[in-house]
């Protein structure tokens, strides 16, 4: 078997209808790339991820006429990793996971997941995926709203057992995060928190494991791993990104030092498939975070079953999910999302109101480390056909950020 040609096609798949009238917040989610692998003997892999990525007529070049079990593991995107596994898998009849290794689960943890959002959005999602049948849910804090608003939010509507995973950006310093971490740990809604500080500050990432009970993650070792474990830095690794023999070594790693990993790979279905695949075999996974809870359309014509916070681990040949190629090359044909012409209004809490023509650097305008302001809410004004808007817009573009 030889792949005779590789496709990458860029959709703009349909964000979900929730979320219509908020199309500054979710920028840049609502597009994937879909790889399509074929073989000499007929038959055709497919994998997906986020974003539109090209794939070079040269590195395409690289790739023909060889055998696609000869690439499995190499650091390639995502959707094209899927793909080959895909391929290989309905060649061999067998399920990816049989060709990573022995499966220790029939069904793995996942993530709901949102963009950044003010408490009551928070709230609202928190409602739509435990209806769901999630019970972890992903979001980055950022520097536009109070994780602990968001966190109070959280608690009032999150059902018993329910997790948040806060991703904290590692762009904090031990000080700026000790606050913060002091009072979340009190919540009965938190589960994890990544990233909290820089990725290259060991010192400090083992010093606030030794000062809390939360479990830490960490998303990308700088040193590969080995030492950031030796060190004691986390609870837990990230694996997904990066290919699937970096994920595997990592994660069988984490397992004999006693540690856990989270599997990060976003997409759409297809994605969410491959994710699911290594969480099969690799022996302690807390949960995978995916995007597939963020579309109303996918070339797979659907989701997979989320129950009780986890999902199965497919079955079938490759992937085990089958793409429609006419539902494809409608979604190829959607045309990109338009932001609408908007500003974006920073409510500071002693009543000030920062105006910006785009989302505002909190740290630059105020001073303050992210996540140290109690009581912020950033607000997008979208045009509403108003005077006031008109008048306010002209300003911000004559100059630049307006204070009131």
């Amino acid at each position: 078997m030889k792949i005779i040609d590789i496709d990458a096609i860029p959709i703009n798949p349909r964000l979900a209808a929730r979320n219509a009238d908020q199309k500054v917040r979710f920028s840049g989610i609502d597009t994937q790339t879909i790889f399509r692998v074929k073989t000499d003997n007929g038959i055709v892999g497919y994998g997906d991820n986020r974003g539109h990525v090209q794939l070079a007529e040269t590195r395409k070049a690289a790739y023909i006429d060889r055998n696609p079990v000869d690439l499995l593991y190499e650091a390639l995107p995502a959707g094209l990793t899927g793909a080959l596994y895909d391929v290989v898998g309905k060649h061999l009849e067998t399920p990816a996971y049989k060709l990573m290794g022995r499966k220790v689960r029939d069904r793995v943890p996942v993530a709901a997941w949102t963009r950044p959002a003010s408490p009551e959005d928070f709230a609202r999602e928190i409602q739509r995926a435990a209806a769901e049948g999630y019970r972890i849910f992903k979001m980055h804090t950022c520097e536009h709203y109070d994780v602990l608003a968001q966190t109070r939010a959280a608690e009032e509507v999150a059902p018993a057992g329910f997790q948040i995973h806060y991703d904290f950006n590692h762009n904090r310093s031990l000080t700026a995060v000790l606050g913060l971490v002091r009072q979340l740990e009190q919540s009965p809604v938190m589960g994890f928190l990544e990233d909290p500080l820089n990725w290259r500050d060991l010192e400090g990432w083992r010093n606030l494991r030794a000062k809390t009970f939360l479990p830490i993650l960490m998303h990308v070792p700088q040193l590969g791993g080995g030492p950031e474990m030796q060190h004691g830095c986390a609870d837990l690794y990230m694996i997904g990104e990066g290919g699937i023999e970096v994920s595997l070594r990592r994660g069988f790693t984490c397992a004999d030092m006693g540690l856990s990993t989270v599997i990060q790979l976003t997409g759409g279905t297809l994605c969410k498939a491959l994710a699911l695949h290594l969480g099969a075999v690799v022996p302690h996974v807390s949960h995978s975070v995916n995007l597939d809870d963020q579309y109303d359309e996918d070339v797979t014509g659907g989701r997979l079953e989320v129950d009780e916070g986890s999902s199965p681990v497919p079955g079938q040949p490759g992937l085990g999910v089958q793409v429609d190629e006419n539902l494809l090359q409608r979604l190829a044909a959607n045309p990109p999302t338009v932001l609408p012409r908007h500003l974006c209004v920073l409510h500071l809490p002693q009543g000030r109101r920062v105006y910006t023509p785009s989302m505002p650097d909190v740290t630059r305008l105020t001073g303050f480390a992210e996540g140290n302001i109690r009581d912020l809410r950033l607000e997008v004004w979208n045009d509403d056909g108003s005077d006031l808007f008109a008048q306010r817009f002209a300003r911000v573009q004559e100059k630049g950020v307006v204070w009131e």
